[in-house]
């Protein structure tokens, strides 16, 4: 073997090196620090999915601390939260139409803006920390009213009912009614 194929060899085994160390660095979604849950339910007779990584509060101040008021959230860790329903819903006057969407939070100290997004399959963050919401992309907004949970959360959990969906983390639940 000449010294010029030696050569490509060892570069070539030292990119696939590199490759799979990142691929393996990734760790699989249960391994995650903040696992990938899922909730399922139904709402006003739809079939509903919420797609979130469950991140843990470990000390820290959640709202107006590690998720700031007043800026879009990804609802979850990891990658955009999603939200899917088999069938239209009706939440404050509006139409979502059937469908899957990602789901973004900008939550405030007396009211959150919930945002039902078309783009999905992204991470929730780019690199410079912002969310991946393009709001060109919205397609249904509407206010939810936080509230003191009854008990501490560690984890951020969805729950489903009947007539919606409510987000807990730390100290507080914001529910999201549909009609």
């Amino acid at each position: 073997m000449n010294t010029k194929t030696l050569k490509k060899s060892y570069i070539l085994i030292f990119f696939s090196l590199m490759m799979s160390i990142t691929v393996f660095a990734q760790g699989s979604k249960e391994q995650r620090v903040s696992p990938a849950t899922v909730a399922k339910g139904t709402i006003n007779g739809a079939a509903v999915t919420i797609n979130y990584g469950s991140p843990a509060v470990k000390g820290r101040t959640i709202w107006g601390g590690l998720v700031p008021y007043h800026k879009t959230w990804r609802a979850g860790a990891n990658e955009a939260t999603t939200f899917e329903s088999d069938k239209p819903l009706k939440i404050q006057g509006k139409t979502l139409p059937a469908g899957k969407y990602s789901l973004y939070v900008v939550p405030g100290e007396k009211e959150w803006k919930i945002i039902f997004n078309s783009e999905t399959g992204q991470w929730g963050i780019k690199r410079t920390g912002e969310t991946t919401d393009d709001a060109a992309k919205d397609v249904l907004t509407v206010i939810a009213k936080p509230a003191k949970s009854a008990k501490m959360n560690e984890r951020l959990i969805y729950s489903i009912a009947k007539n919606g969906f409510a987000i807990s983390w730390e100290n507080v639940t914001t529910p999201v009614i549909f009609k």
